[in-house]
């Protein structure tokens, strides 16, 4: 029996572990670097161990300093969560050494599926269904487009697809680099790219006694980055033929490496209804919520239960219902989906099961993944779960930095992902008109903007002397004037708008909206009727940040002060630092050299993505102060570009 259990993780899937450990009577160590010691992970679990450092290299990928946090606090068993080292079976051996129980499959299962290429020869072997590699020296143009994949790790990271031939040498070179970087481990491999295709996996799991599970399949098609954004379960529009070719590769796969635990293996699926294995996940996967809501399981408790040696029972339950689930990101889509970092204020999202990283208060940092949260419902058909989920997020609190969810709401009411017609290209071939403004968002916006003034004037008049009474707010003159303003920049984005108010006997009037009254105005709630139409906003301040709620969705704006900052001003052709990160790789140019528009001059990582920094005009670079390993705040000046010959 388990008494105690190390953590080997952090923010949302520890906390997940250790809910689960808590119900059934295990203690928990948590595990923490020094940007998460105040994490809510670490104040969560029973006792936490500090790792010195704050990069994951130096913390969450030491295993020997897992190990011995392991054994320092007593613990007798190492669940490793997702990511970092659940998939590495060094790390297991070295638990299993130590004389702890490891919560995952046996080190030998692991690494046969480590390598993606060795995976596939495997899994030839065993009969499942594969998408042939191809030579890239022998490409052609009858093979494209083509998909370049590093052959360890995941993620997204050194994925590429190819389009075009003379491209390929530059993107194999990239692709290299970027999987070296991330996995130490710069094998690469090529294959068809399928258009048009799925990504669909099935969750299996397998006891120590021989039985293997197969619990439906999950569909994971929206993603961007090659990275997954909206899962639910089971994947619609699937034949029961086919669901069943799945089921039956998926436990093979397992049989054929000696399985035993939580794992998925992962297919992609043709237009044509035929499913290609991509790779096994030997650990448990982000998305499992949604098999957890249909199945009426406890996943977690699970691998526990496998890894005390329990049995599995001859047939899994019998599934109910749909589960859709979204993962909510610290992320600008529109801006290349910049990863956003500051302090979460607040994040609220009422009927839905959430699965968080942080908490209220918390801050987000450039280290780890841009995950916030996963946003979760389910119900009794796939329409209802879509629609629950779009309406609970479209009425969230979210106070903090941009996220990415208003993309998630719309796609989840894209007419196409309605009809379950989605694939692996949706976010990308749809992005414009996701994050593009909507036809009624600048009536909207002006709303939100006004409830904000008015929030700020109630809040003001509640200073000794003044007052404020419904819509009759303090300061009002009794002569004409010419109206007064204020002005707001709308975040993302950076729209400035200027609002236009006279102050009255009669309460706060926008000089430019005559439909509009103030009907009730506090600090934190204002109450407008809009052309007889009663409308309410929650209005919530941080700083000089503004964020207002309504049920139809919530706006974020910042309070521009009267007089700009003067200073605030760069060199024409300044490339500054888009977050806060760390330059990773700088390319092969130098002061004085001639550069294009668009070429890229460095690449910086932040929240486990790279983004290239490109020169904004053809010119002349006269200056680069950005060099490998450096870090950089948001902001900071990385090269400059004299446009022009």
């Amino acid at each position: 029996m388990i008494r105690s259990l190390l953590v080997a993780n952090r923010a949302e899937i520890a906390r997940r572990i250790v809910r689960t450990c808590r119900d059934l009577g295990i203690a928990t160590v948590a595990v923490h670097s020094d940007a998460d010691a105040g994490a809510p992970h670490a104040r969560e679990a029973d006792t936490s161990v500090r790792l010195p450092g704050d990069a994951p290299a130096d913390t969450y990928l030491r295993g020997d300093l897992l190990v011995k946090a392991a054994l320092a606090a007593g613990a007798d068993a190492v669940h490793p969560g997702y990511g970092f080292l659940s998939e590495h079976a060094d790390f297991a051996r070295a638990v299993r050494d130590a004389g702890l129980t490891w919560v995952g499959p046996p080190p030998e299962a692991m690494e046969a599926m480590a390598s993606k290429t060795r995976a596939k020869e495997i899994m030839r072997k065993a009969g499942v269904p594969l998408l042939d590699a191809i030579d890239p020296a022998e490409a052609t143009a009858d093979d494209l487009p083509l998909l370049v994949k590093a052959a360890a790790g995941g993620g997204g990271r050194g994925m590429r697809v190819v389009r075009e031939l003379d491209a390929l040498p530059a993107e194999l070179d990239s692709a290299r680099a970027e999987a070296a970087s991330a996995f130490g481990d710069g094998e690469i491999f090529v294959e068809p790219y399928m258009e048009g295709a799925r990504h669909v996996e099935v969750q299996v799991f397998a006891d120590t006694h021989g039985t293997v599970w197969t619990l439906g399949t999950r569909d994971c098609s929206l993603q961007r980055r090659h990275q997954k954004v909206i899962e639910e379960a089971p994947a619609p529009g699937l034949d029961e033929e086919l669901r069943r070719t799945m089921a039956e590769s998926a436990a093979n796969a397992a049989r054929a490496i000696g399985y035993e635990g939580a794992g998925t293996v992962e297919f992609l699926v043709s237009s044509a209804g035929r499913a290609y294995f991509l790779e096994m996940n030997t650990r448990l996967q982000v998305e499992h919520p949604v098999t957890e809501e249909i199945y009426g399981l406890d996943l977690v408790a699970l691998q526990l239960r496998i890894a005390e040696g329990e049995r599995l029972d001859a047939e899994p339950p019998a599934p109910r219902g749909h589960a859709v689930e979204a993962r909510l990101y610290a992320e600008d889509p529109a801006r290349d989906w910049r990863p956003q970092t500051g302090i979460m204020h607040r994040l609220e999202i009422p009927g839905l099961r959430v699965d968080s990283g942080p908490a209220d208060g918390d801050a987000i940092g450039v280290h780890y993944d841009p995950m916030l949260a996963k946003v979760i419902a389910v119900a009794p058909t796939r329409a209802e779960a879509v629609r629950r989920l779009a309406h609970g997020l479209e009425r969230a609190r979210i106070h903090g930095p941009v996220t990415n969810r208003e993309l998630l709401v719309r796609a989840l009411r894209h007419p196409e992902f309605e009809a379950a017609r989605m694939d692996t290209g949706f976010l990308e071939r749809h992005l414009a008109e996701l994050t593009a403004a909507a036809p009624d968002d600048d009536e909207a916006a002006s709303l939100a903007e006004l409830a904000a003034l008015a929030a700020a004037l109630a809040d003001a008049a509640r200073r000794p002397g003044t007052a404020t009474v419904a819509g009759r707010l303090g300061g009002w003159r009794n002569v004409p004037s010419q109206p007064q303003s204020r002005s707001y920049r709308a975040e993302p984005g950076g729209t400035e708008h200027e609002v236009r108010y006279r102050l009255t006997r009669e309460g706060l009037h926008a000089a430019d909206m005559p439909d509009v009254r103030v009907l009730g105005a506090a600090a934190e709630l204002v109450v407008l009727d809009v052309a007889g139409v009663r409308r309410t906003f929650e209005v919530t301040a941080h700083g000089d940040r503004r964020y207002v709620d309504t049920p139809q969705g919530g706006f974020v704006f910042t309070a521009l002060p009267r007089f700009p900052d003067p200073t605030a001003r760069a060199e024409p052709g300044s490339l500054l630092a888009p977050m806060p990160g760390t330059v990773v790789r700088v390319a092969e140019v130098a002061v004085g050299d001639r550069v294009e528009a668009g070429q890229p001059l460095l690449w910086l990582e932040a929240m486990k993505m790279e983004h290239r920094v490109t020169a904004p005009a053809a010119g002349v670079l006269t200056a680069l102060h950005a060099t490998t390993g450096r870090q950089v705040e948001v902001g900071a000046l990385l090269a400059v570009v004299a446009a022009g010959e």
